[in-house]
């Protein structure tokens, strides 16, 4: 028989992708869903009759114990989260409950239904923060500066600890920024694509954004998914940096996502300090050698590559569907 895999967060970006993945791999694919009177299926509207989704709630213990006694998965990928870094100074006990509690919760009942469940959980490279060293491995320090980052650093070290404490084969992929044209619209990147496309069709004049010189080194969700399985694939338990190893500006994104409508983005863009963070993050470059060293893993699309795809896919949709909605937030 075919192995289970479940996917808490199946319909984000990075659910959608792994389930797409998985199911290219003949997994039987489950994804934990919360229960709610609109649920955004958009992600996984040419994969539904192909997974089966799961009511339950990373907030609510004994759903997931139900998902995994329904499910039987041989492995279990932890991908819900609040995760949009804005919204967690403006909620920072929900950011708690969900990626912080709600890993221990999945953590608590993979160990109480069945031990031998490879899990997966994703931590962030916002747990860096302040970087003490560039770039930054699987030793470097961690300085996180936002409720979300403080959160997925407990996430992170309660999965070490159930691996160390039970004997858990508990993974924690430490992934750096990675996109797709199935990102949020109130992630930056996805805010810049879906931007410039409007702005080249008229749709609108200007581009508000906050800090133009961080910096993020970021990568293609596709690429990042394929790493998230190959490290329950090897023999023993660990973690890992997902990254590219290069590092962009806001300021390059710009450029490089107008440049792909023939547009420059000094014409557009308006500062505006409201969209700053209390407390910013201002570079992040990752050293992926090690997932490169034992898990052959290593990153296919470019920087460029990526925003073109982006921008392209901004460009359809808004000519031949309809609008995205827009929030009023940005997250990197």
């Amino acid at each position: 028989m075919s192995k289970a895999v479940l996917i808490t967060g199946i319909t984000g970006q990075d659910g959608s992708y792994l389930a797409e993945f998985l199911l290219q791999k003949g997994y039987r694919v489950y994804g934990l869903i919360r229960r709610s009177s609109t649920i955004n299926f958009e992600r996984l509207v040419h994969l539904q009759d192909r997974i089966e989704l799961i009511p339950g709630d990373i907030l609510d213990q004994n759903s997931l114990i139900s998902a995994l006694g329904e499910s039987e998965p041989d492995e279990v990928y932890n991908l819900a989260s609040q995760s949009f870094v804005p919204t967690s100074w403006n909620q920072p006990v929900l950011t708690g409950e969900f990626t912080a509690l709600g890993v221990t919760r999945m953590l608590e009942a993979v160990r109480v239904v069945n031990p031998r469940v490879k899990f997966y959980q994703a931590s962030s490279s916002e747990m860096f923060g302040m970087v003490r060293e560039s770039p930054q491995n699987e030793s470097t320090p961690f300085y996180p500066r936002s409720p979300y980052g403080v959160a997925k650093l407990y996430g992170h070290w309660i999965t070490v600890n159930y691996r160390e404490s039970y004997g858990l084969f508990a993974c924690s992929g430490i992934l750096f920024n990675h996109e797709s044209p199935r990102r949020g619209i109130e992630f930056v990147t996805r805010k810049v694509s879906y931007g410039a496309a409007r702005i080249k069709l008229g749709l609108q004049r200007t581009l508000k954004m906050g800090n133009l010189d961080a910096e993020r080194d970021w990568g293609f969700a596709g690429d990042y998914v394929e790493a998230m399985w190959m490290m329950l694939q090897q023999d023993r338990p660990g973690d890992y940096v997902i990254a590219t190893g290069v590092n962009h500006s806001v300021r390059h994104l710009l450029e490089s996502a107008f440049g792909c409508v023939g547009l420059d983005y000094r014409d557009f863009v308006e500062a505006d300090p409201a969209l700053l963070r209390p407390a910013e993050v201002h570079h992040l470059r990752g050293d992926y050698s090690k997932a490169e060293r034992e898990l052959g893993w290593k990153p296919k699309v470019s920087f460029e590559e990526l925003i073109a795809m982006m921008v392209k896919a901004d460009l359809e949709r808004l000519q031949n569907g309809p609008t995205v909605p827009r929030r009023g937030e940005i997250a990197l």
